[in-house]
């Protein structure tokens, strides 16, 4: 089974369990693995100190933590891509699984028990959404 792994990953250690299970299901399976992070509002912002300027970009600095995590987990032999998609985190999945023909996504069970099952979540809204297989990682005790 070739085809691709979308994953999404935010640089918190729960995001980065489900990105190496994601990374090993890749390999496994001859899948490339899509590392995204999403962001809620595209904004920019300006720096400056002293005679610097900079200007800070949500997509830009979202699409650094995927690129981060891709880089990682390329490093282990799978083939990886990364990007930043604007939207709640299981939307952007959703959409990008969509976009690109996924045949799975990989998600932590964050918030999976108790009252946030109640009120939702991400592995909860793409278990019940999603255009592809999905697979949920343990990544809470």
């Amino acid at each position: 089974m070739a085809g691709i792994i979308i994953v999404g990953v935010d640089g918190n250690t729960t995001s980065l369990k489900a990105a190496h299970t994601a990374a090993d299901l890749a390999k496994a399976l001859g899948a490339t693995l899509s590392v995204i992070t999403a962001y809620d509002q595209d904004r920019t912002e300006k720096v400056v100190i002293g005679n610097d300027e900079w200007f800070l970009n949500t997509a830009d600095e979202a699409a650094r933590v995927a690129e981060r995590v891709a880089v990682e987990l390329g490093n282990s032999g799978v083939a990886t891509t990364y990007s930043s998609v604007l939207g709640k985190p299981a939307e952007a999945l959703m959409a990008e699984a969509e976009r690109v023909g996924a045949t799975m996504i990989v998600v932590g069970n964050v918030r999976m028990q108790g009252i946030g099952r109640v009120l939702g979540s991400v592995a909860n809204t793409v278990a019940h959404n999603a255009p592809c297989d999905v697979h949920i990682v343990k990544t809470t005790d």
